[in-house]
């Protein structure tokens, strides 16, 4: 299973290449001016959710007195206050995501009563809902109502807004409108442009930049040490500036998966039936395989258009394919039978 552990956002103390946003929400607070709610907006991957956190612990550390002297939003690993963010324990910090499904909720809930463990591959196990929905948000409200500790900041971290349904959405934008005194909320967005505009509107906007290749680099040296330089340059290079995706796809040897998928597609029509038929069996049958095939594809395809190749074929492809994933996920078809039809197709298609 992938091992995100390294890397959690709640106790991440490192953040590499958002210096920009980082200074833009500091200064704010040096200058006594902080508004109420802040998009973190960009790419899966990149910091929103590591820079939500770093802002969580720094407001819950720091209280109300601005100080130009302040340099960053990093606070000591040691103290009180980056344990308890980290554990997601802190009186004055709620976090808002998807919940897990009614039947796996229990199974947690009934682990819990047993006093069994729960760690990260049960977990990742499990099913979240489709969407935050609007009994999600009004946890905000009940949450918001009472006091805080040592009349500090309250700090709402909503991973992420674009998993809000419409009812939800609504909801959120009521406490956005009459926002209680002492209170930070923060949006995590993967596409601001699909929220709504009078969410939009009432938010002070903080878009993250892309990762340089140089930076992912630096960050999979220190989140995957075991890989050796090589393998970090492969994967950069291929991640897209998203460390995220550069450490899916260092955990699930990504790079390994598209040399296999190269030499499929690249033999076209005389393509060996059974390294295909073995080549979709095997992703069909890992869900982190599953889940990067379709960025593998889409890098694959985006490299033979740019090559002048086939350039109609190849776009009305892609199209088919992003339908058939979706269907795939929505209609629950055959894995490897639709991995069987689109690889063999696209291999016509070359």
């Amino acid at each position: 299973m992938v091992n995100v552990q390294l890397i959690s956002p709640s106790n991440n103390n490192y953040l590499l290449g958002q210096e920009e946003a980082e200074q833009t929400f500091l200064q704010a607070w040096q200058q006594g001016n902080l508004h109420h709610a802040w998009i973190l907006s960009g790419p899966q991957g990149i910091g929103k959710a590591t820079l939500a956190y770093r802002i969580a612990r720094f407001l819950l550390s720091v209280g109300h007195t601005a100080s130009q002297e302040v340099k960053s939003l990093q606070i000591d690993e040691k103290s009180p206050v980056f344990q308890q963010v980290a554990n997601q324990s802190h009186h004055d910090l709620m976090v808002l995501e998807r919940d897990y499904i009614e039947t796996d909720r229990k199974k947690i809930l009934s682990a819990i009563k047993k006093g069994e463990s729960i760690d990260n591959e049960m977990l990742s196990g499990l099913k979240k809902s489709a969407f935050i929905r609007i009994d999600d948000v009004r946890k905000i409200t009940e949450f918001l109502s009472k006091t805080s500790f040592n009349d500090g900041w309250r700090v709402v971290i909503v991973d992420s807004a674009d998993d809000m349904n419409r009812n939800a959405a609504n909801a959120l934008l009521k406490i956005l409108e009459e926002p209680p005194a002492k209170t930070i909320l923060l949006l995590i967005s993967h596409n601001s442009g699909m929220l709504l505009p009078t969410i939009r509107s009432r938010c002070a906007k903080l878009p993250l930049k892309m990762l340089s290749i140089n930076n992912v680099a630096s960050l999979l040296r220190r989140y995957r040490p075991e890989l050796n330089e090589d393998m970090v340059v492969k994967i950069a290079a291929m991640s897209g500036g998203s460390i995220g995706r550069a450490v899916l796809y260092a955990d699930t040897k990504a790079h390994e998966l598209y040399e296999q998928l190269c030499t499929i597609l690249y033999a076209r029509q005389k393509f060996n039936l059974q390294q295909l038929l073995d080549f979709c069996s095997t992703v069909a049958t890992d869900n982190d395989k599953f889940i990067i095939i379709e960025e593998l594809l889409l890098q694959f395809i985006k490299e033979n258009m740019q090559a002048g190749q086939n350039i109609e074929e190849l776009y009305q492809f892609k199209n088919d394919m992003e339908k058939m994933f979706a269907d795939c996920t929505n209609i629950n078809m055959d894995k490897k039978m639709m991995l069987f039809n689109l690889l063999s197709g696209l291999c016509k298609v070359l």
